[in-house]
């Protein structure tokens, strides 16, 4: 039975809700004989899986010796990780296709795997399948109660309730999660809504029809050329992939090439290619993940897992998962061309940078002519993610349009991180003596000891940023015209080491009601870490002083209110670390935050997200915010920071600054 890559309520007291499991679908029958158990594992095509897998063959037989009937299974084979932890299918790669003894035996001891069982098919001479999948459920419980160690395990199940484990795929970086009504029979060979993916990580299975030939000193080939299986029998080009793969990998998988080359070409239209190509025979099914579809229905950034051997390619047309979009062949959901924040412009730019990375750097034109010289862009900023100093520029060109405008004649600060997010970063107020050409760099103030600056608002200094890896964007509350004066303020909520993200929640909301009582519009936003910071429009012309001592007064009001949820304690060491810091000291000539759309440091990616005030609920989860998701989003719901984040005299609707000496007016009459 499989699912449907669907919509559904992450609140349902008919679903059940259960991790969407990455590894390969298995049925495994366990028959207890008089002298032995006979255990056959299974894949969705019917391929024996049995001799590659015998640490489960062992715990299976160990568990046939303890039933008197027989049983089937459907689970997952899942890879694990050092701590026991399921982890993604390219960790399976280098066990699903060995077909040696002694090779299955040595990396069965150094790379494990267990089977996570989540059905019960048949129970003795009992079938099953026209159960409810609450009894089934109950059945398998039991069978597989008491059972000693991990290799079989039980699926975790959470009834009716999916939020929190969403959430923890996010936090995780699963790859989803899968909602089944517990009222639903087992279907065989049945693709259905009853079960339904809600998937987090886009992948993709795709179609091998040919390959390009290496460059420089790499071996065995360049690029795999990629693509979906349309009704005429022929392949819709779908991008090409020449990263993921290790040497090992590159030489199994050229030969497996080699072995199917043919003369023709098998897509509909020739793919575009940097080397020569070669065709081969469309019977390899690679799966990749990517950043997203473009609009021409090509993957964005992908990166090999490894091949299929449990999925055909008449299965890829077959699935309900694709549709036909837009007249042509396309997969919906997971692979429907999404709506982009990018013009034709920036998309241009994303292209050059693609190139840009795959040869290891270049010259980069921009509009109007400027150039910038880039290098080192497969460094991984994010080492865990797998993301690049690439990825970092590919976002800030996409989300340019939305971040300029924010950054516009501020002067900045750079936290640089030379060697990614795990290693030591350092703080750099001075511009380098030399930036390249149409770079903005300058001297602030006369009194300013920095003798210059980077001043942001166009494209050629937030990318000559992202090279000098400054990941984000941290921008004064002033603008190099009038460097004394604020035109917004800020109140930053900052969770100590043991409050949990509903506190931030709570104390979002008790500012927000505050302003609303005082008459006041305040702009909320994730920090792209673990807190959140609400934004206040001045007026033109108010001194940093009076914003602080506006901010401090709101702070210490609600910190007055739920002192068990909010402190203004400046004293780290003095706060209880169950509360959140409600910081107003941000609020002074020169210091800083990450700005709206600002890429971050942080372990997820996480990109700082502008919110409307009617998000703030227990849904939201800041981890869901990053660079890879934010563009969708904001392309979706449109710039929510415009208002604040225009230059005064834009026709932008910028918000109307509060007038400071009116609002303390309001305050003395509702506090006294």
């Amino acid at each position: 039975m499989l699912a449907t890559l669907a919509d559904a309520p992450l609140r349902d007291p008919n679903l059940v809700y259960e991790p969407k499991y990455d590894g390969i679908r298995a049925l495994v029958s366990v028959a207890p004989r008089a002298r032995a158990v006979e255990v056959t594992i299974s894949s969705r095509l019917g391929n024996d899986k049995t001799a590659q897998f015998p640490e489960l063959v062992a715990a299976l037989h160990a568990w046939g010796r303890r039933r008197k009937t027989a049983a089937l299974l459907d689970g997952e084979i899942v890879a694990l990780d050092g701590d026991g932890v399921p982890v993604g299918f390219e960790k399976l790669q280098e066990r699903i296709h060995l077909t040696s003894a002694r090779d299955v035996a040595r990396l069965a001891a150094a790379k494990p795997v267990a089977l996570v069982a989540f059905d019960l098919l048949r129970d003795g001479d009992a079938d099953l399948c026209g159960l409810t999948l609450t009894e089934r459920r109950r059945r398998l419980e039991a069978a597989l109660a008491g059972l000693p160690g991990d290799t079989i395990r039980l699926a975790r199940q959470e009834p009716g309730d999916g939020t929190a484990l969403m959430a923890e795929a996010r936090a995780r970086g699963w790859e989803g999660i899968i909602a089944k009504d517990a009222r639903s029979i087992y279907r065989p060979g049945r693709r259905t809504r009853d079960w339904r993916k809600l998937k987090l990580v886009k992948e993709e299975d795709l179609v091998v029809g040919g390959y390009t030939e290496p460059r420089g000193a790499r071996a065995g080939f360049g690029a795999l050329l990629l693509g979906l299986p349309t009704a005429g029998g022929r392949l819709r080009y779908a991008g090409h992939v020449g990263g993921g793969f290790s040497d090992k990998e590159l030489a199994r998988v050229g030969r497996l090439l080699r072995d199917r080359e043919i003369g023709r070409s098998p897509f509909e239209t020739p793919p575009p290619a940097n080397e020569k190509p070669h065709w081969v025979r469309p019977e390899l099914i690679a799966r990749v993940k990517f950043a997203e579809w473009t609009e021409e229905g090509v993957l964005r950034q992908p990166i090999y897992l490894g091949l299929r051997d449990d999925v055909t390619p008449s299965s890829l047309i077959e699935s309900s998962d694709r549709a036909p979009s837009a007249g042509r062949d396309k997969p919906s959901v997971v692979g429907r061309a999404k709506p982009s924040a990018a013009g034709p412009e920036e998309q241009r730019l994303v292209a050059a940078l693609d190139d840009l990375e795959a040869r290891g750097g270049g010259r980069l034109e921009l509009p109007g002519g400027m150039v910038l010289d880039l290098g080192n862009l497969g460094k991984k900023l994010w080492p865990e993610l797998g993301l690049s100093k690439g990825d970092l520029l590919r976002y800030y060109v996409t989300i340019s349009p939305y971040l300029l405008p924010v950054v516009r004649d501020r002067p900045l600060v750079m936290r640089r991180f030379p060697d990614g997010i795990a290693r030591p970063a350092f703080y750099q107020h001075r511009a380098p003596d030399q930036v390249p050409r149409g770079v903005r760099a300058e001297r602030i103030a006369p009194d300013d000891d920095v003798p210059t600056r980077f001043v942001g608002g166009d494209l050629g200094t937030l990318l000559h940023m992202a090279q000098l890896a400054v990941i984000s964007q941290d921008p004064w509350f002033s603008r190099a015209p009038s460097p004394h004066d604020m035109d917004f303020a800020a109140i930053d909520l900052d969770p100590m080491d043991e409050a949990p993200f509903s506190r931030v929640r709570d104390v979002a909301r008790w500012v927000h009601d505050e302003l609303e009582a005082l008459g006041l519009t305040g702009f909320l936003k994730t920090s792209g870490a673990s807190g959140l910071h609400i934004y206040l429009p001045l007026r033109p012309g108010t001194p940093f002083e009076a914003g602080m001592l506006f901010c401090q007064i709101i702070a210490s009001i609600v910190a007055g209110q739920h002192p068990e949820s909010a402190t203004v304690e400046r004293a780290v060491k003095k706060r209880d670390p169950k509360t959140v810091y409600v910081d107003y000291l941000q609020n002074v000539e020169g210091k800083t935050l990450a700005c709206a759309y600002s890429a971050r440091a942080s372990d997820y990616a996480g990109a700082s997200t502008p919110l409307r005030w009617n998000e703030l609920d227990e849904r939201l989860d800041p981890r869901a915010f990053t660079i890879q998701t934010l563009p969708a989003r904001v392309a979706q719901l449109g710039d929510l920071w415009a208002p604040l984040g225009a230059v005064p005299g834009d026709p932008a609707g910028r918000a109307a600054g509060i007038d400071l000496e009116a609002a303390l007016e309001r305050v003395r009459a509702r506090h006294g």
